[in-house]
């Protein structure tokens, strides 16, 4: 049994396994859950016809959905119940990153910093890694028609920013990298308690990379 935490994010690239891994602890532990809301985003399937002319717009909904969500559980929830996100707000710039560029990259990072700087920060940080071959699988399996298209070269992008994001803030936040190729925590208990396992122990752990590249045996 985890023991409860004020607030665990989970972290990982398309197709990692957040959203499933987030609602198992959230369950478990009787925490506040906060959910990335894709569906909700108008200019999602936009962006994947047209990427260059609708990443500001989708990126600037992502962000300040992500940052009114956070709010509303500074403001409205008992904050000695946990937290269990299946984002930390700080991903807002990862994908940015990828997709915007010049003025529009310059004008998205002084709204990200101007919404960041009174947001709580994780106790922990985990990431779930993936080959992107099982990234692809899952993508393909869970049939959004919209992330249909999705190539690998993209996902690759996006763990690289994600390594470069690790390096750039392991001394603000402790981070937990898990390796978990072959790993079906949803519907292998034995999977999932290993995780569970890596959480308890790194629950409390001081700022930095606190286990990276740490693979489940299993």
């Amino acid at each position: 049994m985890i023991n409860k935490t004020p607030y665990i994010a989970i972290e990982g690239n398309i197709g990692a396994g957040k959203t499933s891994l987030s609602r198992l602890l959230a369950t478990e532990t009787s925490a506040n859950l906060l959910l990335e809301t894709f569906e909700e985003n108008p200019f999602l399937p936009l962006f994947y016809q047209n990427p260059t002319q609708h990443a500001l717009a989708v990126e600037l909904f992502f962000m300040t959905e992500r940052q009114t969500q956070l709010q509303q559980w500074l403001l409205n929830s008992n904050l000695m119940q946990p937290l269990v996100a299946d984002y930390v707000f700080s991903k807002t710039l990862i994908f940015a990153k990828e997709n915007l560029a010049g003025a529009e990259w310059e004008l998205f990072q002084k709204i990200f910093h101007g919404l960041n700087c009174n947001l709580p920060r994780p106790d922990l940080l985990v990431y779930i890694r993936r080959p992107i071959e099982e990234l692809l699988a899952n993508i393909k399996k869970r049939n959004r028609s919209y992330e249909q298209n999705i190539q690998a070269d993209y996902l690759l992008r996006v763990e690289n920013s994600y390594n470069d994001f690790f390096q750039k803030h392991q001394a603000e936040i402790p981070i937990l990298i898990i390796e978990a190729a072959g790993c079906d925590f949803v519907h292998n208990p034995l999977h999932y308690q290993a995780i569970q396992q890596l959480i308890s122990q790194h629950r409390r752990a001081q700022v930095g990379i606190v286990a990276q590249d740490y693979q489940l045996y299993l």
